[in-house]
C-alpha cells in the first residue's frame, strides 16, 4: 500500500479552507484530465459519496468514495473528513485535517491506497506522484 502526506500552511481561516478543500468537485479543476460528480445530494456529511473519474472519454476508470467522518473546523478546534476510496483500480483511505494556527491554518492530507494490479514494488513511485498531485491540488485550492 503506498501512503503519502501533503502538508501546507495557508492564511485562510480554517473554515475557509475547509469549504474549500471539501467542495470535492473544485478537485477537478486540480487534477488532470479528472471530473468528479457528487452523487447524493448535500449537504456533505458521513455518508456523501462522490466519484471521481480519471481519464479520456471510456479509456478512464472512476474512484468512487465515501465520506466516513465529517468533523468541520470550529472556533480553536480542528476539522477532520476521512474517505474510503471503493473503487475497482484504487483503494485505500484519505484523511484531510484543517488546524487552526496562528491567524490561518495548517492542512494535513494523507493517503493510504492500492492501485489494483499493481505491484507493490511500484508503492514508492505511487506515493511520490501522488505527493506531487496532491500538493499542486492542496495548494491550488488554497490559492487566495
Amino acid at each position: 500500500m503506498a501512503e503519502f502526506r501533503v502538508e501546507r500552511c495557508s492564511a485562510l481561516p480554517p473554515e475557509e479552507a475547509w469549504r474549500r478543500l471539501t467542495r470535492w468537485e473544485l478537485h477537478a479543476a486540480l487534477v488532470p484530465l479528472t471530473r468528479i460528480s457528487v452523487v447524493t445530494p448535500g449537504p456533505n456529511r458521513v455518508g456523501t459519496v462522490f466519484v471521481a473519474h480519471t481519464g479520456v472519454g471510456p479509456a478512464g476508470f472512476d474512484d468512487p468514495m465515501e465520506v466516513v467522518r465529517w468533523d468541520p473546523p470550529l472556533p480553536g478546534r480542528p476539522g477532520f473528513c476521512d474517505l474510503e476510496k471503493r473503487g475497482r483500480v484504487v483503494l485505500g483511505r484519505a484523511g484531510i485535517e484543517v488546524r487552526p494556527e496562528g491567524r490561518g491554518c495548517r492542512v494535513v492530507w494523507r493517503e493510504e491506497l492500492r492501485v489494483a494490479r499493481l505491484p507493490g514494488a511500484f508503492d514508492g513511485l505511487t506515493a511520490w506522484s501522488g505527493r506531487l498531485l496532491f500538493g499542486r491540488a492542496v495548494a491550488g485550492l488554497l490559492r487566495d
